[in-house]
């Protein structure tokens, strides 16, 4: 009995001395290439924000890369009390960087690969943000209106808003476009500074309370 209490407290132990310098596990934000879960064919995501609630239905044969990589991070809670930074009346709303400048820093260079474009810009669709080939990470946007222009573009659509886009609409657009060309957000103050900074400087963004897959 002396020798198994013996082992139980020396195995309590190690894992108390060790355990918080552990390598990074499966599901950890802070180690994006452990987030590779793939997707179901269809599911769906259901927005708690400060304006309300819109649910959104991914299908993975619109976009496989954007529709694994947008279920990955909902379901370990990267969207949650993430800002609706760049909203911009007529046109779209765009989120997608963490509140936490250290998990967002990691995530800056986690690319995906593109998906063709096999859905149009149309109201309501949701498409990740892109800054050129091959350089999608986190960030996302839902249509306000017909963005059909940008299709030709490489912005692939990977799901739509269902319900709620009621919600969508009312999001905070007063600050408009972000810094330079706007008044709005600078995305890169954004990155670096998180939440702290845009709960000073831009107090009345909506925001995300809870993301998550509904089950």
């Amino acid at each position: 009995m002396r020798i198994q209490a013996a082992i139980v407290f020396a195995f309590a132990f190690a894992l108390a001395i060790f355990g918080a310098h552990s390598p990074s596990l499966a599901g950890d934000l802070s180690n994006p290439a452990s987030l590779d879960e793939k997707a179901p064919d269809v599911y769906k995501v259901k927005f708690d924000t400060s304006k309300g609630s819109f649910v959104v239905e991914v299908h993975r044969d619109w976009a496989p890369n954007g529709a694994d990589r947008f279920y990955n991070l909902v379901e370990n809670g990267f969207y949650n009390d993430a800002r609706f930074f760049r909203v911009i009346s007529d046109f779209m709303v765009q989120f997608g960087i963490n509140g936490n400048p250290k998990i967002s820093q990691v995530w800056q260079d986690a690319n995906i690969p593109d998906d063709p474009v096999k859905q149009s810009n149309t109201r309501g669709m949701i498409t990740f943000a892109t800054a050129g080939p091959d350089t999608r990470t986190t960030q996302v946007f839902i249509n306000f209106g017909d963005n059909a222009a940008l299709d030709g573009q490489g912005f692939s659509p990977f799901g739509k808003a269902i319900s709620g886009m009621d919600v969508v609409d009312s999001l905070y657009a007063g600050y408009g476009e972000g810094s330079p060309k706007g008044h709005g957000p600078n995305q890169g103050s954004v990155q670096s500074l998180g939440n702290a900074y845009l709960e000073k400087a831009f107090p009345q963004l909506d925001y995300i309370k809870t993301a998550t897959i509904v089950k």
